[in-house]
């Protein structure tokens, strides 16, 4: 599977397009914090064996690959930016899948627009720990050494778990700069973790009451507790654990991934 044309643009969003429209719901791919469209390269390999033609569509999110950066980067204005790209490429209701910071968009978008089916790889929606990590970071976040906080976290991902093609994409197909980590993690530092818990909520029994499939892929074991909460929120909810890739199960098995896609 490989670009319709070089790069195209969306609702002013940069994009992989790629098949044709058909009676299948189109895919919309979104990827994690600093990263861009590139990641998705090995799925979409996989997923041209399985589902030729398929109507796909990888953005690069607002600040990243060759969409333009933005002065804030809240969640529902990038979220508002993803409808714009959809709609503008004519998708209708797509199947939306994000990987990491990408699934939690994928949530809200699912939660606020029409959609087919919902695949989260890899991101937990209870903020939980992560907000409290920020926000003790975030004096160190807005100084001079910014980078440690995100190479810290990146040391918590497990890369070297990958195949080494899959390494190295996760170690250069990204571009790690200090407006997108302040931007993107804005909301995690300054909003209660409460309010982002019943925002989730709301957007999960949206999904539910519209019988929108949605899916979490885990890298790793999912903790009972997560796990009890969001089948607690939505009973529907199908769960995979794709082991041995970190935070990448998709790079991991990038064929299993085209698989659940493909629906």
């Amino acid at each position: 599977m490989r670009d319709t044309s070089t790069t195209a643009f969306f609702g002013g969003l940069a994009a992989g397009s790629y098949g044709a429209d058909d009676e299948r719901p189109p895919l919309v791919l979104l990827h994690g914090l600093t990263y861009d469209r590139r990641q998705w390269a090995p799925v979409l390999r996989e997923l041209a064996v399985i589902d030729p033609g398929r109507r796909v569509v990888a953005l690069d999110l607002p600040g990243h690959g060759d969409s333009p950066r933005r002065d804030t980067y809240r969640g529902e204005e990038i979220v508002t930016a993803l409808h714009r790209a959809v709609t503008e490429a004519g998708l209708g209701a797509p199947v939306i899948v994000g990987h990491s910071l990408g699934g939690a968009l994928a949530t809200i978008y699912a939660g606020r627009y029409p959609t087919r089916g919902v695949v989260n790889i890899d991101q937990p929606l209870l903020v939980g720990g992560f907000g409290e990590l920020l926000r003790k970071a975030e004096p160190v976040l807005r100084g001079p050494d910014w980078e440690s906080v995100w190479n810290s976290l990146l040391a918590g991902m497990h890369i070297e778990l990958l195949p080494p093609a899959a390494r190295e994409l996760v170690e250069t197909a990204t571009s790690p700069r200090q407006d997108l980590l302040l931007g993107y993690w804005q909301e995690l530092m300054s909003v209660p973790e409460r309010t982002h818990r019943e925002a989730r909520v709301r957007d999960l029994r949206t999904i539910g009451q519209a019988g929108v499939p949605y899916h979490y892929v885990s890298g790793g074991e999912v903790p009972a507790a997560y796990r009890q909460w969001l089948e607690s929120v939505l009973p529907a909810a199908a769960v995979t654990v794709l082991p041995g890739g970190g935070h990448f199960p998709h790079l991991a098995h990038p064929a299993e991934l085209a698989r659940i896609m493909a629906g």
